[in-house]
């Protein structure tokens, strides 16, 4: 199959991927929620004051991504900063009330994008999708464990131990 045509799979992937995320834009812009910040208010959702280190391990993202995340989210008076009762040297973050407000905005948005995504699928359809989906993911992050591999073992100028890890002598690799 020609990949470079209008209707190859890749081209309609990536047409339903912008034209989700213009959705997800026009349902949330009221809120004040950006892309990205939705999983941030689902992550204190489900434990309010994690730490910065914490959001930025949980959300796989970098602990400067998560600095700029939460300097946008604490203006726009999402979340609050607060110093750990026992340790000064860690930031706790937390949902304000507006923050909470616009976690449960952001729920009702994801409902309203799945029924519209959804709208003319069956249950089977949706289940095939969802199969073909995760196997797609799994594919691409197999490759992707793999490249990852190949550069540490470029970087470090050996093999990984026959346990599978990298011969980095307890520290992490980089």
């Amino acid at each position: 199959m020609d990949t470079h045509t209008p209707d190859s799979l890749h081209a309609v992937f990536m047409r339903v991927l912008r034209t989700h995320r213009h959705t997800m834009h026009s349902l949330l812009q009221d809120q004040e929620v950006y892309p990205g910040q939705p999983p941030l208010l689902f992550a204190l959702s489900k434990q309010d004051g994690q730490s910065q280190k914490e959001l930025a391990e949980r959300l796989h993202i970098k602990p400067a991504t998560i600095t700029v995340m939460l300097n946008r989210t604490e203006k726009n008076g999402l979340v609050e900063r607060r110093p750990d009762e026992k340790d000064q040297r860690i930031s706790r973050v937390y949902l304000t009330d507006k923050g909470r407000e616009a976690h449960e905005e952001v729920r009702n948005a994801f409902k309203i994008m799945e029924a519209q995504c959804f709208e003319n699928f069956t249950d089977e359809d949706q289940e095939l999708l969802r199969r073909l989906l995760m196997q797609m993911y799994d594919n691409l992050k197999r490759n992707l464990d793999l490249e990852q591999d190949q550069e540490q073992e470029q970087r470090h100028g050996r093999r990984r131990s026959e346990d599978g890890k990298p011969p980095c002598r307890g520290k992490k690799c980089r």
